[in-house]
């Protein structure tokens, strides 16, 4: 799983938009999205309020159900 899938992942199991996780992390929602389509990626700092995010919705669990969601659409892995 891309660290832009996990965003978006994590965005969608707390059924929150980009810009509700943005005012979460102290950033723009123009950020989130540039992180969720993988042109950039974020800091440190951000990583560690994301990792402790993905740490408590259990993000990594819903890792082979993008895979095949993916597939379905025809998207690169």
């Amino acid at each position: 799983m891309t660290y832009s899938d996990k965003i978006k992942t994590l965005r969608e199991v707390m059924l929150i938009s980009q810009s509700e996780l943005a005012e979460l992390l102290g950033v723009s929602f123009v950020t989130v999205n540039r992180w969720e389509n993988d042109k950039y990626e974020p800091t440190i700092k951000i990583k560690r309020k994301l990792n402790e995010l993905f740490i408590k919705h259990n993000i990594d669990k819903y890792e082979g159900m993008i895979v095949i969601n993916k597939a379905k659409r025809g998207d690169k892995q």
